[in-house]
């Protein structure tokens, strides 16, 4: 699923592709909001990205199901 986090005073958004499911994220977002800690976040290539919770302006969390590319039989 795509992830796209705002940080504050920053012009472009942090987007990956990540595995976990978007309960999982969710988890993970309010823990460091609560917390002061930072968020910690692995994209499907085994990257970690880390933001500092202060600075979070928004997460954007994409659906879960898988897009499909090809063409239809007619």
């Amino acid at each position: 699923m795509e992830i796209r986090i705002g940080v504050q005073n920053v012009a472009r958004e942090v987007v990956l592709e990540s595995e976990q499911s978007a309960a999982d994220i969710n988890a993970l977002v309010d823990t460091a909001l609560s917390s002061g800690q930072p968020l910690r976040l692995s994209d499907a290539k085994g990257r970690e990205v880390v933001v500092p919770s202060a600075g979070l302006a928004y997460v954007e969390i994409g659906p879960e199901e898988v897009r499909k590319v090809g063409f239809a039989q007619l």
